[in-house]
């Protein structure tokens, strides 16, 4: 592990963590310590469900934000946050952070703006219509107090992207991977806003552990792959053509954990076969014909029968090596 002169860890080289970090019947989902409570994770649930689809603006713009208008976001959010706060530019977001300056420049630099060039490289076209702010909240105490609400702390330790308050919160004390996989659905928003909840949780969590160092975005195996090879060995999975079908209800429901994993490790199978841009490419030109993506799955791998390709695909899951 690289440490700066400081001796402060790398942004890049710090654990990987993500959300919402929710509780499952299936296996596990924590991938360390923490766990809300059962109200908690029931008020996550409906948070996600019942409004997370809300507040989108629409498509997202091609040409970038004008200087003066992020000049004029950052007097406004400096106001709003006070001196204690660092607020700068890591196009196409604006960094609000609470730690030391060095450290809120570097995690700005080598984290959000890092991920955001090699994501709209290889997905994204378009940056979200609106000005979206990334608070790094660097304590639970700033987090809870930030990115809670008048009714409590926040549902999950970790960060989540709100839509109607152009906001990604993330508590960095935890790790920055819950960074990048909302930043992937605030992109996600701008640019295929009619994606299933598999597909844009799926490459939220594909992203949730990389190494940014490599200038090469690649997801790599996480703490989500031990549960879902215990399900595969328990024959727990659920067919991909009802995963890839549930709506917000149905999949941050139930067996939420198992949604996620399967999820991600189909576009980590995508992603390890080379089929990754051309599957998102192709969803996206035929959305209104193939909502779920299944179709377009079936043509980019040259599969005819989905239940076929999940014998395969979970055998390729239970050989991978455990993180």
């Amino acid at each position: 592990m690289r440490t700066r002169s400081s001796g402060r860890t790398r942004a890049n080289d710090r654990i990987r963590l993500a959300g919402p970090i929710l509780d499952s019947n299936v296996f596990p989902i924590f991938p360390t310590h923490r766990r809300p409570s059962a109200m908690s994770r029931a008020l996550l649930i409906a948070t996600f469900a019942l409004t997370s689809g809300c507040c989108h603006v629409g498509m997202g713009r091609i040409e970038p934000f004008s200087a003066a208008e992020y000049e004029a976001h950052i007097r406004e959010r400096q106001s709003d946050y006070g001196p204690s706060f660092t607020v700068l530019v890591a196009a196409p977001f604006v960094v609000i952070g609470d730690g030391p300056r060095a450290w809120v420049k570097q995690d700005a630099a080598e984290v959000v703006e890092a991920a955001s060039k090699m994501l709209k490289a290889r997905f994204f076209r378009r940056d979200p219509a609106e000005i979206i702010d990334v608070l790094m909240l660097q304590t639970d105490a700033s987090y809870n107090a930030y990115a809670g609400s008048s009714v409590g702390a926040p549902a999950t330790p970790y960060g989540y992207y709100s839509p109607c308050k152009r906001a990604i919160y993330s508590n960095m004390s935890l790790g920055n991977g819950t960074l990048v996989h909302e930043m992937v659905h605030a992109f996600m928003d701008a640019n295929f806003p009619a994606s299933p909840v598999w597909f844009n949780e799926g490459l939220g969590s594909l992203y949730e552990h990389t190494d940014l160092d490599s200038g090469d975005l690649r997801g790599r195996n996480n703490w989500r792959l031990p549960g879902l090879k215990k399900a595969i060995a328990k024959g727990q999975t659920i067919p991909l053509e009802d995963l890839f079908a549930k709506g917000r209800i149905a999949f941050y429901g139930g067996d939420v954990g198992l949604h996620y994993a399967m999820a991600r490790y189909v576009l980590y199978y995508l992603q390890e076969n080379g089929h990754l841009e051309a599957y998102y490419q192709q969803f996206v030109a035929h959305q209104d014909d193939d909502p779920t993506g299944r179709a377009t799955l079936e043509k980019v791998l040259g599969e005819k029968d989905l239940r076929a390709f999940q014998t395969k695909w979970e055998r390729f899951v239970a050989a991978l090596p455990d993180p």
